[in-house]
């Protein structure tokens, strides 16, 4: 089965690199309006406009490569970091460079590293599930507790669990500026089971919104060149059967005390289990069950599998955002502890001459099938806020306006490519009935929406 999938993953992305159809080249959300980020200080609940300019800047591609620029600023709101982080978004001004063939690694697979992994669509960073800080001995512990530095690098910090409360609404913060996610980048309040409150504060939203009724959108590119996507997919790898949650193989090891690893091999001791340092605390702390063909929605040790996906019609390896079933974020997360590739993609330093550039079009949808089923607008009624969201992940700007039944404009409001919500305050408004009208630009749709005083 890995043999064939191997077969069919080549010849796609041989027949996608001749012409502008290759995902690698043409699923980079492109600022094509100038939008700017915005971020959050702590104590001020009013978004601050960055100078730099969101999602990315420009693709160039060859016949074996894709060019990248970006400053690794999202279109979503971030911070603040409420861990005592300095740091806040800036730009990174990277060009990122992806092979157009990915190809397997036949060996010893490579392990991730810190720092950057892969990159979403949006052009931010994707980091692994490390923090860089690890277990030390009670004699060599650095001012307040026993993580500093990169440790002994036996029992590593699981950046999710122990950055919980560093991480924004949107579930990343930044490393020296570098604003990344280790995780699956839809909002804490997104999820079906609420871990963080942050968003009540400082309200956000993230790259795309969990559709379970539907695959999920293409997020980012590892490093080794293949696509990562978020928590739902097809059952089968086929393409067929029903819409199901894709699975982690790891799972908690059965165990009190830190003396060993998985495979039996005795280590240096961590700290025991406790509330203070939970299973699931440190990387070590999982192992990685192998599947049988039979449950094809759990995922290989790199937390990825090979199957059919619409970007991929012919079929391709694949990572996936791994989440729980209240869509909490799930070890590995995005790709890991291995990359299935040979690790090929990189920060370069220029774009070569001699290379085209991809200018993305975007592509309007017809709203009178379409945009009915992928926005929601809530609570309604209400009386002090409407939210207009678009579920999945919004590819091109969606302008948002609020009319009285007069034909009036009241307000307007832009869901930008890469975000998914747009706020109206309707605290002075009078009651009434209302018309929310969404444009992506050709086609439209209006919702009545009442507020109730």
């Amino acid at each position: 089965m890995k043999k064939f999938f191997t077969f069919i993953a080549f010849v796609a992305s041989t027949l996608f690199a001749n012409g502008q159809t290759n995902p690698v080249i043409t699923a980079w959300l492109q600022n094509t309006t100038g939008v700017l980020g915005r971020h959050y200080v702590p104590g001020n609940y009013t978004p601050i406009n960055d100078v730099d300019s969101a999602n990315v800047k420009t693709v160039y591609y060859s016949a074996t490569w894709s060019y990248i620029r970006a400053n690794g600023v999202p279109t979503y709101i971030t911070g603040p970091f409420l861990d005592g982080n300095p740091s806040h978004t800036t730009s990174q001004d990277a060009i990122f460079r992806f092979p157009i063939t990915p190809a397997p690694n036949t060996g010893v697979p490579t392990a991730t590293s810190g720092g950057n992994i892969g990159i979403f669509i949006n052009g931010v960073a994707l980091f692994d599930y490390r923090d860089g800080a690890s277990w030390k001995s009670s004699t060599s512990t650095m001012a307040g507790g026993p993580f500093g530095g990169m440790g002994d690098g036996v029992w590593n910090r699981d950046a999710v669990v122990g950055e919980r409360l560093g991480f924004d609404c949107a579930k990343g913060h930044p490393a020296n500026g570098n604003y990344h996610h280790h995780q699956n980048p839809s909002a804490f309040k997104l999820d079906l089971n609420v871990i963080s409150t942050v968003c009540n504060l400082y309200d956000a939203d993230g790259l795309y919104v969990i559709d379970s009724t539907q695959h999920s959108p293409l997020i980012g590119f590892a490093y080794d060149g293949y696509p990562i996507y978020g928590a739902y997919a097809y059952e089968n790898v086929n393409g067929t059967g029903n819409i199901v949650r894709m699975k982690s193989s790891f799972a908690l090891r059965n165990i009190t005390t830190r003396t060993t690893y998985a495979d039996g091999s005795s280590v240096t001791a961590g700290p025991a289990v406790s509330a203070t340092y939970p299973l699931g605390y440190f990387r070590e702390d999982y192992e990685y069950i192998p599947t049988s063909p039979s449950t094809p929605d759990y995922l290989d040790e790199h937390n990825g599998r090979f199957c059919i996906t619409p970007e991929y019609p012919s079929g391709t390896y694949a990572y996936f955002a791994t989440v729980n079933s209240g869509w909490n974020s799930a070890y590995p997360y995005l790709i890991g502890p291995t990359y299935y590739g040979v690790k090929s993609a990189s920060k370069v330093t220029s774009i070569p001459t001699g290379v085209t550039q991809y200018v993305s079009v975007p592509t309007n949808v017809d709203a009178k099938t379409q945009l009915p089923a992928s926005i929601s607008v809530f609570p309604n009624p209400s009386n002090e806020f409407i939210a207009v969201q678009s579920n999945g992940l919004g590819t091109t700007d969606l302008e948002v306006s609020l009319y009285d039944l007069t034909g009036k404009l009241v307000k307007t409001e832009i869901i930008y490519a890469g975000s998914t919500i747009a706020y109206f305050d309707i605290r002075t408004l009078y009651s009434g009935i209302y018309l929310i009208r969404v444009s992506n630009g050709k086609n439209e749709f209006t919702r009545q929406i009442s507020i109730l005083k």
